[in-house]
């Protein structure tokens, strides 16, 4: 059993495909006439693709019947994941390889806590899918994020106490998600928009080898 885990969210932590869901998301915006916007796509980061539908529909003041809303989900999906084709390793975020090498040479777990439906093909297209122990992603989980499920499975699955996880996120409601699961939040990303974080870094190779590993002997 291990004594310590990581736990990544993935879509602004592992890789960037918020870019990819923007393309998607809008393009079903758009037959609800409503414009999507950046700021508006800012705001679905980390949430279920339930959960950002019934978004988008709120903010265009529509309404749908239970087959168009089906039918979206799934046009949503098929074009994220013909977008998501062009991903290779190289796609991996700065130090993300780095930082995933060194915690399992202190054998460290990794777990994946992710919302999306297609972590693990997103994982094997960078490559990286063998640095985890454990993968749960909106395949697993009834409860999007701020809700703490996805990451106390994730500590289950790895045999380690919340207490001693650290979190990777790059969304508040990812942050929210790991204090209330009583893990340590490290915000990817900018301190104004990550105020909440335990603690906020621009990118992974913000921190050297012993301030990663001294994140994990609090």
């Amino acid at each position: 059993m291990k004594q310590a885990a990581a736990l990544f969210d993935l879509d602004g932590v592992i890789v960037e495909t918020a870019h990819f869901h923007y393309i998607a998301w809008k393009a079903i915006a758009q037959q609800l006439n409503f414009d999507l916007t950046p700021a508006h796509n800012e705001a679905l980061k980390g949430v279920s693709r339930v959960a950002s539908l019934q978004q988008l529909i709120r903010w265009s003041g529509t309404t749908i019947s239970s087959d168009t809303f089906e039918h979206y989900l799934e046009e949503k999906n098929k074009h994220y994941l013909e977008l998501i084709k062009q991903l290779n390793p190289a796609d991996a975020l700065p130090g993300v390889v780095d930082t995933l090498s060194l915690l399992k040479e202190n054998k460290i777990g990794i777990a994946l806590g992710s919302a999306s439906k297609n972590a693990r093909s997103i994982l094997e297209r960078l490559a990286i899918t063998s640095f985890f122990d454990a993968i749960i992603d909106g395949n697993d989980v009834q409860n999007s994020k701020p809700d703490p499920e996805v990451f106390l499975k994730g500590a289950e699955a790895v045999g380690v106490a919340p207490s001693n996880c650290v979190v990777f996120e790059d969304a508040q409601a990812g942050i929210a998600a790991a204090q209330a699961a009583g893990m340590y939040a490290v915000g990817i990303g900018t301190p104004e928009v990550l105020d909440k974080a335990d603690r906020c870094i621009p990118h992974f190779n913000a921190l050297t080898p012993q301030v990663l590993l001294n994140l994990f002997e609090r």
